[in-house]
């Protein structure tokens, strides 16, 4: 082979070489080039949902891209985590997560553990409300522990479910105040607030989200909320602190989180316009509104929260011995 072809050759080749090195960067300066997809892993309705749907309609402009929510509901949310966890960490797939995400590997067997997950935004949080049906005798949280330690192992409380955020409040006001109440899990907020209504549970224990009507108009009564400052639109009910019970701030947390290995300028251009959506004081009304208070953190504050809350919440549920029967 003569010195001139192999010349040729050799330039063919790095030209190549540099333009698969060019098309890459072009591929990845393209991002994104057709639709994203955020999961919603709870049921249509919640704060959840309601986050990703208001994310994916304010991303889709900005981006110039299709955005779009689905949900995949089920196992306390498990199933739509697994999901999302185990999706190609290109910038396509990305999930609302709720504070289950922290917990749920502690109570079950799941398909995920923290490490499978890039934090990308911190979302904010909402408390959730102890309450009962207005006839049921008890009208403060004093008169529910008082009752609960004349009758041991009697009261009934619902919820959301095991290993949610709502059955770790009341597991951790139990430890606080010496007392046993008895867990019946429900499928979901709502059929858990009903049966607290109906009376089929003495109390319920539910995110805040879609009670604030019920309770202002009698029908439930809310005993104390678990937040760490009363919430505006139940001025009268008092915090788990100011009820007496310290240390029993319980929140449920909303974060957007990636499939990890996703590229960081992915994560970076994310973050920096999910900020900018949830500092439109139009947004933060509407998130109010539905019970949900916005704070934005960064993908490094949202990673020191989840290094902070996950071994918090492990050593709630081995205390409590929360477990799947």
């Amino acid at each position: 082979m003569s010195k001139r072809v192999c010349a040729w050759l050799s330039g063919a080749a790095v030209a190549v070489v540099t333009a698969l090195s060019l098309g890459n960067g072009l591929a990845r300066a393209e991002w994104p080039d057709h639709t994203i997809t955020i999961i919603a892993h709870f049921a249509p309705g919640g704060s959840n949902d309601l986050l990703a749907r208001l994310i994916a309609s304010e991303l889709g402009p900005v981006l110039k891209q299709n955005v779009i929510v689905e949900n995949r509901p089920g196992a306390n949310g498990n199933i739509g985590l697994t999901y999302a966890a185990h999706a190609a960490p290109d910038g396509y797939t990305l999930v609302v997560a709720s504070g289950v995400v922290e917990i749920n590997p502690s109570i079950r067997k799941s398909g995920y553990e923290m490490k499978d997950f890039a934090p990308v935004a911190y979302l904010g949080a909402s408390p959730n409300v102890i309450l009962t049906r207005p006839a049921s005798g008890i009208a403060t949280i004093q008169d529910l522990i008082a009752k609960a330690k004349a009758e041991p192992g009697k009261i009934t409380y619902s919820s959301p479910g095991v290993g949610s955020v709502s059955q770790l409040a009341v597991e951790l006001l139990e430890l606080r105040t010496d007392t046993k109440l008895i867990h019946v899990p429900f499928q979901g907020a709502a059929p858990a607030a009903q049966a607290a209504m109906a009376g089929t549970t003495d109390i319920g224990s539910v995110n805040i989200a879609g009670l604030i009507g019920f309770i202002q108009s009698g029908k439930l009564k809310a005993l104390v909320q678990t937040g760490e400052k009363r919430w505006p639109d139940l001025p009268d009910v008092p915090t788990m602190q100011e009820a007496g019970i310290p240390n029993a701030v319980v929140e449920t947390s909303q974060m957007l989180l990636a499939p990890v290995g996703t590229p960081q300028p992915i994560i970076d251009r994310l973050a920096k316009e999910v900020s900018a959506i949830l500092n439109k004081p139009d947004v933060r009304e509407r998130m109010l509104k539905a019970s949900f208070a916005v704070q934005y953190e960064d993908p490094a504050q949202l990673g020191a929260r989840i290094r902070r809350e996950v071994p918090m919440w492990k050593e709630l549920v081995e205390r409590a011995g929360v477990k799947i029967n």
